[in-house]
C-alpha cells in the first residue's frame, strides 16, 4: 500500500484528487493539508511514502518548499509536483530541489496515478509536455550581486533603498540596473523582474 499525503489548496481540487486516488487498491490517502506548512506538519505525523504537492499554495512556505522541507525531516517521502502552468521557474526550482516527479494538472488521471506509483517505487517522471522546457532552461546571466539587486526591485524597493541595504552607492544600484536590463533583453527594470521571476532566478 503506497501511503500518500495530498497537499492542495483549492478545496474542491483536493477533493476530487483524493477520490481519484482513493478509488486505487493500492494507494491510500493518510493526510490532506490545504497550505505547505500543514503539508509538512502532517508529514512529520504520519510519514507518508510520497507526497503530492501542488506548487502554488499560500502561506510562508509554498509547495516547492515544503517539498524540501519534507525532504529533509521525513527522507523516506517521495515528492510528486503538481501545477497547473510549465513555469520555467518552476521546473527549476523543482529539478533544483531534486523533486521525484513533476505532473501539470491538465494531465489524465490515469498519468496522475502512474505518475504517483513511479515516484513510490523509486523512479523520476516528468510530464512529457515539460521536457522540452526543462532541456532549454537557461543559466542564470545575471551575477549574484545583480541577482541581490533585481530581487530588492521586485520587493518595491527604490534605487536608494538598496544602496543603503547593500551598502553600495546609488549610482552603483543604477549601473547595477542598467545591466540588468541589458543582460536580460528587458524593457525596463519592471520587465526584468518579470522575467527573472518567470525563469526562476529571484
Amino acid at each position: 500500500m503506497i501511503r500518500i499525503l495530498l497537499a492542495e489548496d483549492q478545496h474542491i481540487i483536493r477533493r476530487a484528487l483524493a477520490t481519484l486516488l482513493g478509488l486505487e487498491d493500492d494507494l491510500d490517502i493518510v493526510a490532506e493539508a490545504d497550505t505547505g506548512a500543514a503539508a509538512l506538519s502532517m508529514a512529520l505525523v504520519h510519514r507518508p511514502d510520497v507526497a503530492v504537492l501542488d506548487i502554488d499554495m499560500p502561506g510562508e512556505l509554498d509547495g516547492l518548499d515544503a517539498a524540501a522541507r519534507i525532504a529533509e525531516k521525513v527522507p523516506g517521502c517521495r515528492m510528486l509536483m503538481l501545477t497547473a502552468y510549465g513555469k520555467p521557474g518552476h521546473l527549476r526550482r523543482a529539478l533544483a530541489a531534486q523533486v521525484h516527479g513533476f505532473v501539470l494538472k491538465t494531465a489524465p488521471p490515469d498519468d496522475l496515478l502512474a505518475a504517483v506509483r513511479k515516484v513510490a517505487a523509486g523512479e523520476r517522471v516528468l510530464d512529457p509536455s515539460l521536457a522540452v522546457t526543462a532541456w532549454d532552461l537557461a543559466d542564470n546571466p545575471l551575477t549574484s550581486r545583480e541577482t541581490d539587486v533585481l530581487r530588492l526591485v521586485a520587493e518595491g524597493a527604490e534605487a536608494t533603498e538598496i544602496a543603503a541595504r547593500l551598502y553600495l552607492s546609488a549610482g552603483t544600484v543604477r549601473n547595477y540596473l542598467t545591466g540588468i536590463v541589458a543582460k536580460l533583453n528587458a524593457r525596463n527594470r519592471t520587465d526584468a523582474v518579470r522575467i527573472a521571476s518567470e525563469a526562476g532566478w529571484i
